[in-house]
């Protein structure tokens, strides 16, 4: 089993956001621009210290992790530690009576710096409207990895 970049992984990700979102339900658009701000939240002005290494155009993640964190949110949901529900608008996803409980057991420094990051970002873009988190992610996404270009065409200049 492939531990990066899996369902798992993102799952786990996953019930940290929706723990530190307490009672709220989010859709799996917000879920995922969650987890890119939880991951690279050094990416935000006046953010935490990512969780990750900043990597070439990494802003590319929001698209390929969708996929990644459906099937993450499907194995929690078969587990009990998410909940689904069936609203005019889609699908919401939340926190179930296990979620904290479950989140509580992880203790490594990983899970000590993710459940920080994911309370700074629960805290941080709560009041944004899906319609703002959409306008935030849309107007930064190009910038965040595009530092490796400007690196890049120093490192091919001849002086």
């Amino acid at each position: 089993m492939r531990p990066f970049n899996s369902p798992l992984e993102c799952g786990l990700r996953t019930l940290f956001v929706l723990n530190a979102s307490q009672h709220m339900r989010m859709d799996l658009q917000r879920i995922v621009a969650y987890d890119y701000l939880l991951v690279h939240s050094g990416d935000i002005d006046f953010g935490p210290e990512s969780l990750h290494p900043a990597v070439p155009y990494r802003g590319v993640e929001l698209l390929v992790k969708r996929d990644l964190v459906r099937a993450g949110l499907n194995q929690l949901i078969s587990k009990e530690l998410v909940r689904i529900e069936f609203v005019p608008e889609g699908f919401l996803y939340g926190a179930t009576e296990l979620t904290a409980a479950f989140v509580s057991l992880l203790k490594s420094p990983y899970a000590i710096a993710l459940k920080s990051r994911a309370e700074w970002v629960a805290n941080h873009f709560r009041s944004f409207t899906d319609g703002d988190l959409d306008a935030y992610i849309t107007q930064n996404v190009g910038k965040w990895g595009a530092e490796f270009e400007t690196l890049t065409a120093i490192d091919s200049l001849e002086l």
